[in-house]
Parts: C-alpha cells; structure tokens; sequence
C-alpha cells in the first residue's frame, strides 16, 4: 500500500506563476495547488461575481478517446459515441458537432464514479473523437476504465501536455475577445480547437463551474504561464484559487465529488436524472439501467437538496440534519458560506419526505439545533450564454 503522506505532489504548468502571486497552497487531489491568494477568499469570490477570475484547472484530466481512424461524419462518432455510452447515462451518440454534455460514469449498480464533461468536435475530419475532461482525484481510475472499456476499439489519450485554464465572470467574454476572439461566437457548452494562435493549438470549450459565464481553454504546456500573464495583464482579471472556486460552485447548486455525489449515489438519488437521456432511458443500456429506471419510476428513500441555515451560522460537511421532531432524517454533504447571498448556504441529503422547497429543518451545529429550510437550487441564478 501507497504512503501517501510520503508521495510527492504533483504540480501543474502554472505551478511557478502561483508561488510568485503569493498563493496560499494546499494539497488537492495529488497536487499543490492555491487556495487562495493575499486578497481572500470572499474578494475573489466577489470579484469573479463581478468582473473576471482566472483558474487554474490543470489538475483535471483532459483527454481524448480516438478511433484508430477519426474518419467523418455520424458513423465515425457513433462508432466513439457507443464506447464511451457503455459507462455513462446520456445520449452521447445524439450530440451536435461542437456540443459538449455533462454526464457520470457509473458502476454496474448505478454509482456514481465521477462526473465528467464530453465533447463531440465540431469538425468532419474528427468525428472519430470525443474530448473528455474528468475530475483530478479520480482521473487515473477513470482513465483506466475508459481504457479498459475502449480495448482495441478505440484509444485514450491523456492530455497530460497541456494546461487548462478557466476565465469565469460577466466580462469573461470581453476578456477573451482580445485574446481570443475565435472562441467569442461559442456558447455555453460549446467548444471547438483554434489553431495556430500566440499560443499554439487550443481548445477553448464555453463552460466552467462557477455559474458565471466563461471559458475553458486547453493550452500547451509550454505555453500556459504565458497565457495566463496575457490575462492577467487586463486589468478586469485576477487569480482565483479554488477556496473561491468551492463557494462559487456551491452557490450554483454544482456538485463536488466525493462530497455531494459518490458511489453510494445514483443520479436520481443526485438530483442529475436529467443526465439519463430519455433515449437511454427507452433502451436501458447503461450501467445500473434496472436500478436507475425503477427509482425513476418509484422515487428514491432520499434525495440532493438546496439548505439554507435561518441564521449566520454556516453548516459544514458532515452536519446532521434533523426534523422539526428531532429525528434525524438526512446529512449536509458541503457546506460554507456564500458572499453573494450574503448568508450560509449547503446542499445535503434528506429523507425524500421533506425535498419539498421550504420544509423547516434543523441543522445540529457544535451540539445546537439550528433553524434552516429546504432551498431550491441553484442560489445564485446561473448566467450562461445560451
């Protein structure tokens, strides 16, 4: 077995850059990676709410599944699509050229593995391709799976050579324009690659995970800090670390894996059943189909939901949620306070009984029940281009 307190951590490309901003780094998913840099944690929050926040997402795993030849047009991605549609729940195979589906990997009883994004290219001649990015503490089982799955049909490569760098905010786009003004005309969950640009071959996907709009943007390695200090030189963009990428999620509704959503969660446990595509739904083809389709049909003994705590006091991870009788009936699964609200927020499960938006419930917080409710989800109304 690994000693883990003794593996060293892994860096990313803009690992350099964080450490000379000043960065407080922590530990996170294998690498070291800021939490936060000298303004704090709620000012970067609030910044990326107002203008432009830019992240460093390098930890994740970007890659692509490739048929031996890419070949064009709808056979060729049905082909790929039909790979990748033995581990997921959504209608792969039906995405638009360009279009890019937040979907989970599931086990044979419908757990959820991760949550993962794929994209189907918007050009002919790669048809025979998906672009996908999964989350950084999962990604080497992840890819070992998508592998395994693919055999000699199809094969993963890692995208190990490249950063990826998010740009989140209302003038995300107007940031990018002058960068990269290719990728202005996407729109939310779009992506597609601009070649031959200042730096290199990119992907620029618009997406991200804060609720605001922006964009992902896939960048050779060497060329990664180099982008990063180009946007960094406008003055409507500053570094955010991921205590700021946390508190904006959580406002969105989003979750975390390995906190919100698990193994032991189905999608429809989730709140994510609108990831089981109805396509997939009439054919009953994915990991965990008779599972996942009777609790569609009969509901599930508890569910994901948005909790808003009455007072000041933020409930953490781990904290048990009761009824107004006093019988615990649930657990908050994350938790923090949200700047923008101006007020505590936290998602967690509860008993099915009391998912209804506005159910009273109390939160045991050091030993004392606080009031809270049930909240519709997200806080913080997403501001996607459409």
């Amino acid at each position: 077995m690994t000693d883990v307190s003794n593996t060293p951590l892994k860096t990313t490309p803009l690992h350099g850059l964080h450490t000379r901003l000043g960065a407080r780094m922590a530990e996170f998913g294998g690498y070291d990676m800021p939490i936060q840099y000298a303004d704090g944690i709620m000012t970067e929050h609030n910044w990326t709410r107002s203008h432009a926040g830019l992240f460093d997402v390098s930890h994740m795993g970007p890659s692509f599944l490739s048929l031996p030849q890419l070949g064009g047009g709808d056979q060729a991605h049905r082909k790929v699509a039909s790979i990748i549609e033995r581990l997921v729940p959504s209608d792969i195979a039906g995405l638009a050229p360009g279009k890019v589906q937040l979907t989970v990997l599931l086990d044979a009883n419908g757990g959820i593995i991760d949550d993962l994004m794929i994209g189907r290219p918007p050009r002919d001649d790669q048809q025979g391709m998906l672009y996908i990015v999964v989350n950084a503490g999962t990604k080497e089982n992840d890819f070992s799976l998508i592998a395994k799955t693919a055999g000699a049909e199809a094969e993963l490569h890692r995208a190990d050579d490249r950063a990826l760098i998010a740009i989140q905010g209302p003038e995300a786009e107007a940031v990018i324009t002058g960068i990269l003004p290719e990728a202005v005309p996407l729109t939310f969950m779009t992506f597609h690659e601009i070649k031959n640009t200042a730096f290199g071959n990119v992907i620029a996907t618009r997406c991200g995970y804060t609720g605001e709009d922006g964009f992902e943007i896939l960048v050779p390695a060497e060329h990664g800090e180099a982008f990063a200090n180009r946007l960094l030189e406008d003055p409507r963009v500053k570094p955010i670390g991921l205590g700021a990428r946390d508190s904006l999620r959580l406002e969105g509704g989003m979750c975390l894996y390995g906190h919100d959503i698990d193994i032991s969660k189905t999608p429809v446990a989730a709140s994510l059943s609108w990831m089981v595509s109805k396509a997939r739904r009439e054919r009953g083809d994915f990991p965990g189909a008779d599972r996942i389709l009777r609790e569609l049909k009969e509901g599930v003994p508890s569910r994901r939901v948005g909790i808003r705590p009455l007072g000041r006091a933020p409930a953490r991870e781990g904290t048990e949620i009761q009824n107004t009788d006093g019988e615990t009936i649930g657990v908050v699964t994350s938790g923090g306070f949200g700047p923008t609200v101006n007020g505590p927020v936290a998602q967690g499960y509860v008993d099915t009984t009391y998912t209804k938006t506005g159910t009273p419930l109390k939160l045991i917080v050091r030993g004392r029940a606080l009031e809270a409710e049930v909240a519709a989800l997200p806080f913080v109304p997403a501001k996607y281009k459409r």
